[in-house]
Order: structure tokens, then C-alpha cells, then sequence
């Protein structure tokens, strides 16, 4: 019934108790399944999840009129009192309920920080109050680790008092998985999308054994397209996760989805478009996780202690490449593949960096050439090298050197004086012969996982 494709990530929830584990700290994962429900059990997280939709839009409503009328956000436990009676509250278990208006409580009050910031000019964009979900949706519902029970390896959920009277039905359950033990386990939710329906469990994480790392030996990163990372060292070290695989999911994907639409109205959605949308987020989501590891492996197999990520913040806002290049630039989730290095380089306590990359494809690092920041380039400032061909870089002494890996350095050197880094250890031999690592062609990432291709 529980199909388990994607193991550990951190749980947005307890992402501040995640980030303060090197502290002493619990830290938490979140573990999710595919649920293949038959007939019945379709029927109860439909509902489960459609009153949660409703009852979602109640507090919305509510939490809305108040800011409006009053300019005053609505309080923790306020929607609770209110809507204690509603029928779509007392649907659902009265635990699950508070939890879905205290998120919504939650998003009001993360609206009125944004505000602040903005008014004291520290955001860009002006900040809107929640919305309302779209009509007949599904929304998530959360269950405390209180209200479950475990019963011959499978997890008793509860439904409210109201089901109970309505149908004669107080719970329904879900296969406890086999690598997860019930007394870790802190939460759990019912999450629908595309058509299906997961399981997330939040659970304790045991504590990693920390291995011994050397500060002084850091790995930079620079992103793209084709080379989706290419990562330098200053170990004498390089390597190039290959984001051709990546590319062509994602067109293969617009082509159907183009393909599918074709003569349809704008909000069009079928049962074929819900099954390659999901296909394709489980595939990035695999994408996703197996870089990263290859990445962090790379670190400690190295004792490398420093990461250096290169990342330009809002450089996909307003992305002007033509209709083609944007398409494949936007749709690559190298965000969120940065935010999983940073999770798991928190879990292993390697120093997480990130740094902008304003001229360091255009600068040559084995020229030492001056890393001007974007809007401050001085005058008459040019590169001693230039890119000659596709991938390939011609520095001033006409050595010809990766493209990308010459990138990679120069992102570290952004940042070797603020940590006081050592380069010597970067060659023109790591920077003229990477190691290709391919995400699905390579096994399952593992110590020692990276190799000659």
C-alpha cells in the first residue's frame, strides 16, 4: 500500500530545530510515501483532505476581514474559538482541525513581519495577504503524534465525531513503514497532489557520526544548465554533475504538457496531465537528492570542511533569454538543490557559503584577474582571458582550462580572503579534467560513490 521514494529531508516545520542540531539540538526528518489506497480508503482521504480545504478557506476568510476592517492579524488560537462549531472543524479529529487554522494564523502573522520588512525598505517586493484556495481542492492535513496509535504494524488515524455519527467510522489506518521506528515519529500528514496521495512522517533523526573535517579545505560551486554543478576544490580535486538527463526531462515534459492542452481552455486538467506532472516531480525530486549527495560525499570523503556555493539572488526574476533558454534555465530547481546541500552540509557540520558570482565566468583564475561585484566594476576593467569555444576557456598564457571549473575557482576566490582559504592546491590539471558524475546512469550515490566516467 506505501510505495517509499524519497527518504530524509527536513521538514519545514522543525527546520529551526534541524538547523541548531551542531548545538546539541533534536533535529528532524521527513520521510514521504506514495499511498496506493484501494476504493475505500481513496474515499476517506478525499474527504479528510477536502474539509481541510474548506475548512482552510473558513479561516482564511475570517483572519482576511479582520485585517481589512481592523489591520489587526489574527491571533494563534483566535480561528479555534471562532470556528470550533463549524462543521467542516468538527469533520475532521479536533487536533487535526487546530492544526490547519493554526497554520493559517501562522501565514497572517509571517504576512505582517513581511510587511515590516518592507516598510523599512529591507524587501523588495510588496507583501500580499493569504489567499483563498481555488475551488473543490484538496489540502493537507496534520496529525500529532498524540493521536495516533500503532496496532499490529499499522497506524490507527482517527476521523472526527462527526464522521463517526454520519458513516460509523471512527479511524482508518496506514502501514507503519519498516524503517522508521513509532516512538520517533512526531507527526504525521495526509498530503494530496496530482491526483495522489502521500504520507509525510516527521520523526526524530538519529544523530550522524560527525567526521573529522578540515575548515581550511573548502569545494566551490558553480551552477548551470548542461554542467547542472561543477565543483572545484583546493585538494586538487573536480568534478561536473551532469544536468543533460535534467534538461531533457523537463522538455520532454512541456512538449506533452503543449501537446495535451492544445485547443483547450486555460484552466484545462486531466487525468493525463496529473500522472506526467507527478511522474516528473518524483524524477526532480530524485534529481535533486542524488546531486546533493554526490556533492556532500565528495566532502567527507575529502575531509573537506567549507563549501562555497555561487548564487546570485532573483537571477531567475525577470529572465529575458529567449523563449527556449528560459524555459529550460527557470524549470532547472537548482534552488532548491542549493537549499539541500545547506540541510545536509548543517547535518554533517560542513561551513555552508554562499557568495555572489558576478564576473567569475568572465575573469580568469589562473590570471589572478581583479572579481569586480555587479554595478561596481571599475573602469577599463577586461579580462586577461576570454571563452574561445562552447565549455572551453583560453587564459592569458593561452592555456586552455574548462570554462565552468575556471567559474567554480574564481567563486571560491571570491570569498578566500573573508575565510582565509589557501588556492595553491588548484591546478590547471583540476581545472582541465573533471570528473562527468551522471545522475541516473551512476549507482545509487554512496561513500566513495564518485568515479572516473
Amino acid at each position: 500500500m506505501l510505495k517509499c521514494f524519497s527518504v530524509i529531508r527536513v521538514a519545514n516545520r522543525y527546520t529551526k530545530s534541524a538547523n541548531m542540531v551542531l548545538g546539541g539540538k533534536q533535529m528532524y526528518g521527513c520521510q514521504q510515501n506514495l499511498i496506493s489506497p484501494d476504493t475505500e480508503l481513496a474515499a476517506i482521504l478525499e474527504f479528510i483532505c477536502s474539509e481541510s480545504h474548506k475548512l482552510t478557506n473558513c479561516g482564511i476568510y475570517y483572519a482576511r476581514q479582520l485585517y481589512f476592517k481592523t489591520r489587526k492579524i489574527v491571533g494563534k488560537f483566535d480561528l479555534e474559538v471562532e470556528y470550533k462549531n463549524n462543521p467542516h472543524f468538527q469533520a475532521l479529529y479536533s487536533q487535526a482541525s487546530q492544526q490547519i487554522l493554526r497554520s493559517v494564523a501562522e501565514s497572517f502573522k509571517s504576512f505582517k513581519e513581511l510587511s515590516k520588512l518592507f516598510q523599512r525598505g529591507e524587501l523588495k517586493d510588496k507583501p500580499r495577504p493569504p489567499s483563498y484556495r481555488k475551488n473543490n481542492g484538496l489540502a493537507l492535513v496534520t496529525y500529532p503524534k498524540q493521536a495516533l496509535k500503532l496496532i499490529d504494524g499499522l497506524i490507527r488515524i482517527p476521523l472526527g465525531n462527526t464522521v463517526k455519527r454520519w458513516f460509523k467510522l471512527d479511524s482508518f489506518t496506514i502501514p507503519m513503514p519498516t524503517n522508521l521506528k513509532f516512538e520517533d515519529i512526531k507527526e504525521l500528514r495526509i498530503l494530496p497532489r496530482n491526483r495522489c496521495f502521500y504520507v509525510e512522517f516527521v520523526y526524530k533523526q538519529q544523530p550522524v557520526s560527525i567526521v573529522n573535517l578540515d575548515q581550511s579545505k573548502v569545494l566551490g560551486i558553480d551552477h548551470g544548465i548542461n554542467n547542472w554543478l561543477t565543483c572545484v576544490s583546493n585538494v586538487g580535486t573536480s568534478f561536473i554533475v551532469d544536468g543533460l538527463k535534467l534538461k531533457s526531462l523537463n522538455q520532454w515534459y512541456n512538449k506533452q504538457v503543449s501537446t495535451i492542452k492544445e485547443g483547450k481552455s486555460q484552466g484545462f486538467w486531466n487525468e493525463k496531465l496529473a500522472h506526467i506532472t507527478e511522474k516528473r516531480n518524483r524524477q526532480v525530486r530524485d534529481a535533486v537528492n542524488k546531486a546533493a549527495r554526490f556533492v556532500i560525499n565528495h566532502c567527507l570523503d575529502n575531509k573537506i570542511g567549507t563549501l562555497v556555493f555561487g548564487w546570485n539572488i532573483g537571477q531567475k526574476d525577470g529572465a529575458d533569454m529567449g523563449k527556449k533558454n528560459n524555459q529550460k534555465f527557470v524549470q532547472i530547481p537548482t534552488g532548491r538543490l542549493k537549499d539541500r546541500i545547506a540541510q545536509l552540509c548543517e547535518q554533517y557540520g560542513i561551513q555552508f557559503v554562499e557568495t555572489e558570482e558576478s564576473y567569475t565566468s568572465r575573469s580568469s583564475f589562473l590570471d589572478n584577474d581583479a572579481l569586480p561585484v555587479f554595478g561596481e566594476k571599475p573602469e577599463g576593467w577586461h579580462s586577461s582571458g576570454k571563452r574561445v569555444h562552447r565549455g572551453l576557456f583560453k587564459t592569458a598564457t593561452n592555456f586552455l582550462i574548462n570554462a565552468d571549473c575556471n567559474g567554480a575557482a574564481n567563486i571560491i576566490r571570491k570569498v578566500a580572503v573573508t575565510l582565509g582559504l589557501d588556492l595553491t592546491e588548484i591546478s590547471r590539471a583540476s581545472l582541465t579534467t573533471p570528473q562527468r558524475l551522471f545522475i541516473w546512469k551512476n549507482p545509487t550515490p554512496s561513500r566513495g560513490g564518485i568515479r572516473q566516467v
